[in-house]
């Protein structure tokens, strides 16, 4: 026993390592595919050129900010505020963070043409391609995420020679980097893609009555590069900070139980587990020609459920063999994989068109376009019962079967494991999630491409399903960011005990209640923040589109073509301009509420900001996915179909729910983790200076 505890670290190392070699076995053989016709390839590589340009781009302005983030922390480090690894490791994750995204992307672009080429032989085929691209997602950002992770344990353990309690407290600040990166890409990505998806919908769809995907619309290609730049590279720039942060905050608890090295080492331990099970599963997804909504949900379930089982079985093994005296802990693993499971369905049925819900909605668009929008805001709200439910009883059964009754400590620390838990499949969650953009990408190129309508009918169906897995996705990443700041909150308390900082988080005190105040507000000034900047993004989008419709001579009967790279370039700079202030206010809230009310007051625009922003979150995601598969259950034929007054009423419900779905949403989970790794790396000074002498 002994001896498998010395080498543990190398083992997730080496599961590491496995995730990594797989993606590029996953990438090199959907390359090989073919592309499909000349044309077909002339477009993928339009969306290819445009998502590579941006992401350079972004990431020269980033670059910026990390360059000066990196010379603060120094300062910091030197003068004894933090350690020295921090500023390095802050950079780390930032880098892996945004390159786990920039493969991910790099692969869907890749696939794109690939896919629709392949649904021209079969249903399957499609699936097949689609599904394995985003395996690349999913396993690159798990295998880069451990990776980071287990070389950091690595080095301050066996190089640096630092007892498991200062490899945790250090190690528990270094998620900093890749929050700020996920946010960075998140944000960027999602003005970029909705500003191109609202500007190409209301132009070409409402105005101008010419199909989505058309290549009349100038905005089209800039559509399909958002696909990629926004739910691709800014997805998994988001999941491998969530994935980081859990086993990071996870370990600290286990610090602070007293469970050791040991209890250090089961949730890096877990995550290897869930790796190797993320990979069996992919061989578990296949579906059959003509095969339905519910039959293509049931081919990615069968390779989600399978990893969930198998991570199950593994985590049992290990933890009755590592934590004996606390073996109960393993249910709070399980209720953190069931509460993910139990999201992911809650969120299907809210937003998928196989079910009731949304095929109400659909019918509000009977009497226009304003009770469409009432009923998916509506439906949003009402989505968020459940999840705060399920996050509830896992939270509960996570902290009493670790012990809770008898020590909070331990309690805690079956928290950190829930998330952990939820997580540790999420090599092959992600691929379901991933598959989704390069699927409505493969529906765009078969349009564009001028493809038979059989080969449309298919993709749009793999598309359909895409919307389903991406809204799927979301309310998986929201489940778990929520338990991943819980876990990050009481980290955090922990530190600023250990600094000697005195806790008094009664309601009635000021600095708390102030705290509360702030925290919950802060969501929604983010969420204003990133969707008015859709909004004056999308209209310069808009504008455009309208001057080359009246311009160019010939668009409009497809005789001429449309200038496609001056709105990928509008989309670029305004994109890149407009996610600074968004970003700024996540990372610069928790350091002037500190200041300004210490660290009771942190800790109380932690909490809410927590709960409120976990709410918000799942509404908007939840409205947003509703919206859009309401759409597309018109465009299938009901309710009068495409073109009718009907659709044109769910176009414009689904471009107010572009930005709710694809910008907001899903930023707002990083914003609350972000502002507690923010707390974390500047607890000391807070606990120096802050609360002015008052509080």
């Amino acid at each position: 026993m002994t001896n498998f505890i010395e080498i543990a670290p190398f083992i997730v190392f080496a599961c590491a390592l496995i995730a990594l070699i797989f993606s590029v076995y996953q990438f090199v053989s959907v390359k090989k595919k073919p592309e499909g016709t000349e044309k077909m390839a002339e477009i993928g590589a339009k969306i290819r050129k445009g998502a590579m340009a941006y992401l350079k781009r972004q990431y020269k302005t980033v670059g910026i900010f990390f360059a000066v983030m990196f010379v603060i922390l120094l300062i910091l480090s030197f003068t004894g505020f933090l350690t020295k690894f921090v500023p390095f490791a802050f950079l780390t994750g930032g880098f892996f963070s945004g390159l786990s995204g920039f493969i991910g992307m790099k692969i869907a672009t890749y696939a794109n043409t690939r896919t629709a080429n392949g649904a021209r032989d079969g249903l399957n085929k499609g699936l097949k391609i689609a599904f394995a691209s985003g395996s690349v997602m999913g396993l690159t950002v798990v295998g880069l995420g451990l990776f980071d992770v287990s070389a950091w344990f690595i080095l301050l353990k066996y190089v640096f020679k630092l007892g498991v309690d200062d490899i945790m407290s250090a190690m528990l600040t270094f998620g900093m980097g890749a929050s700020s990166m996920a946010l960075f890409a998140r944000v960027g990505g999602g003005i970029f893609t909705k500003a191109a998806d609202v500007g190409a919908d209301l132009v070409g769809k409402v105005e101008a009555g010419i199909p989505e995907d058309d290549p009349r619309n100038p905005a089209c290609i800039a559509d399909n590069v958002g696909d990629n730049v926004g739910d691709v590279a800014g997805m998994g720039a988001d999941l491998y900070e969530s994935y980081v942060g859990s086993i990071i905050s996870c370990g600290a608890l286990a610090t602070a139980a007293g469970l050791g090295f040991n209890g250090v080492l089961v949730p890096m331990l877990i995550a290897a587990i869930g790796i190797i099970a993320s990979i069996v599963g992919t061989f578990f997804v296949s579906t059959k020609e003509g095969a339905d909504q519910k039959a293509l949900l049931g081919s990615l379930r069968r390779g989600t459920y399978a990893s969930a089982i198998l991570s199950a079985i593994g985590a049992a093994v290990l933890i009755f063999t590592l934590l004996p005296e606390n073996s109960n802990v393993f249910w709070a693993v399980i209720s953190g994989l069931l509460a993910g499971v139990l999201i992911g369905f809650f969120t299907e049925y809210y937003t998928s068109d196989s079910y009731k819900p949304t095929q109400k909605l659909a019918g509000s668009s009977e009497t226009g376009a304003a009770t469409i929008i009432i009923d998916g805001i509506a439906l949003g709200m009402q989505s968020t019962a459940i999840p705060v439910i399920i996050i509830g009883i896992s939270v509960i059964i996570s902290f009493f079967t670790a012990g809770g009754a008898s020590d909070f400590a331990s309690g805690l620390y079956g928290v950190g494991l829930s998330a952990v838990g939820m997580l540790a499949t999420l090599g092959i969650t992600l691929a379901t999630d991933a598959y989704g953009p390069v699927a409505d990408n493969a529906g765009g190129i078969a349009e564009m491409s001028g493809l038979p309508g059989e080969v449309r009918n298919r993709t749009d169906a793999l598309d359909s399903l895409g919307n389903t897995t991406a809204a799927t996705g979301k309310g998986f990443a929201i489940g778990s960011a929520a338990l991943t700041a819980l876990a990050l909150i009481v980290s955090y308390t922990d530190k600023i005990e250990n600094l000697g900082g005195e806790l008094k988080l009664d309601i009635t005190n000021p600095a708390v209640l102030i705290g509360l105040f702030v925290g919950a507000m802060l969501p929604f000034l983010f969420s204003a923040l990133t969707m008015k900047a859709v909004g004056r993004a999308a209209q310069k989008i808009v504008i455009e589109v309208r001057r080359q419709f009246k311009e160019i001579k010939g668009l409009m009967e497809g005789n001429a073509e449309a200038d496609y790279e001056t709105c990928v370039d509008i989309c670029t700079k305004s994109s890149l301009k407009e996610m600074i202030l968004p970003a700024a206010l996540g990372i610069i809230s928790p350091i002037i509420v500190g200041l300004v009310l210490g660290f009771n007051g942190v800790v109380g625009m932690l909490a809410d900001a927590l709960v409120s922003g976990f709410v918000l979150a799942i509404m908007m995601a939840n409205s947003g996915g509703a919206w859009d598969n309401a759409k597309k259950f018109i465009e299938a034929g009901h309710y009068n179909g495409k073109g009718s007054e009907n659709h044109k009423a769910a176009v414009v419900g689904d471009t107010v729910g572009d930005p709710f779905k694809d910008t907001s949403g899903p930023s707002v989970n990083i914003l609350i983790k972000l502002l507690s790794m923010v707390s974390i790396v500047f607890a000391s000074i807070v606990v120096a200076y802050g609360g002015m002498g008052l509080f």
